[in-house]
Formats: C-alpha cells, structure tokens, sequence
C-alpha cells in the first residue's frame, strides 16, 4: 500500500492506496492514521500511486466534483458495506437520517449499528458519512469532527437548513 497526505481546505488528509491505485483509506486525523499504521505495517509514501485520487479531492473541494471516479474498496463486514452502499448513494447537497439508511437496508430498528458503521467509514467524503444526520436534522458525530463535517455539509450547500433527513 501507498500513502500521501494532501493538506485540504478542512485539514491535512493522509491518503491510502493500494497497488492498483484503489483508495483503501482516507484518515481525518493522527489518531486514525496511528490505528491504521499499527494494522498494516507495509505502508510506503509514494505520491504518483495517490495522486490522482488527491486530484479529484482537490476539484471536490473546489466546487468542480460532486462524485468520485476513482476505484475504491472499503474493508468492511457486510453489514457495514451495506451501509455505506446507501451512504455513497446520499446525492451530493441532500443528507439522510440514521433512520433513513436503517429502513433502506431493511433493518429500521438498526440505527444505532448505522451509526456505528458510519464511525468506522475507512473512506470518508467519498462514501460521504458527513451527509448523515441526525432524525431531527441535528448534527451528530463525526470521525473528523463536528466542525469538519459542518465544514463539508457547508461547501455542498446542504446547511441542515435545506437538507431532507428522511
């Protein structure tokens, strides 16, 4: 696997890719870049590997990117790939409640484990766990934390103020 870090307009991301150039993993901060290191030890820098994930983070950001092109594969149980497949669904500027992802798989009583699925995201902004949002349109946890994810929700326009949760 490779990595590079690419400094992002809500902070440095450290990018993971494995031999094929797929994403394996975007880390929001040190902690979950330690966690993932201590797991898999043969992680090398190589920047020409990522860098044409970071080019289309970097035309995200700037507005000019509302869905990824790249391949990615998050490890995952199946539960939680099944989640994140309704999550990577949420259109850009719209978000979905806990609730809304639980009924979509078919398992609505199941909004807590959404959420624990939603934590362990390995590919934030991508499979875009910062369009989930509380039942009551309240902004609930976030991996990179609460500012971070206001900060995304901002850029694409989807302020709580005109999201639809359900």
């Amino acid at each position: 696997m490779y990595y590079a870090d690419y400094d992002s307009p809500i902070g440095r991301l450290r990018i993971v890719a494995g031999e094929s150039g797929e994403l394996v993993r975007i880390c929001l901060t040190d902690e979950l870049w330690e966690k993932f290191q201590n797991k898999h030890k043969e992680i090398r820098t190589e920047v020409n590997v990522v860098q044409p994930i970071i080019k289309q983070l970097e035309e995200y950001f700037h507005g000019e990117r509302v869905r990824f092109s790249f391949p990615f594969n998050p490890e995952g149980t199946d539960f939680q790939k099944k989640v994140w497949k309704q999550v990577h669904a949420i259109p850009y500027g719209d978000t979905k409640s806990y609730s809304a992802i639980a009924a979509k798989i078919g398992s609505p009583k199941a909004v807590r484990a959404v959420g624990n699925a939603n934590r362990l995201n390995p590919i934030p902004i991508v499979v875009p766990c910062h369009r989930v949002i509380g039942k009551n349109q309240s902004m609930t946890g976030y991996a990179g934390g609460l500012r971070m994810k206001e900060a995304l929700l901002k850029l694409e326009g989807s302020l709580l103020n005109n999201s639809s949760p359900h």
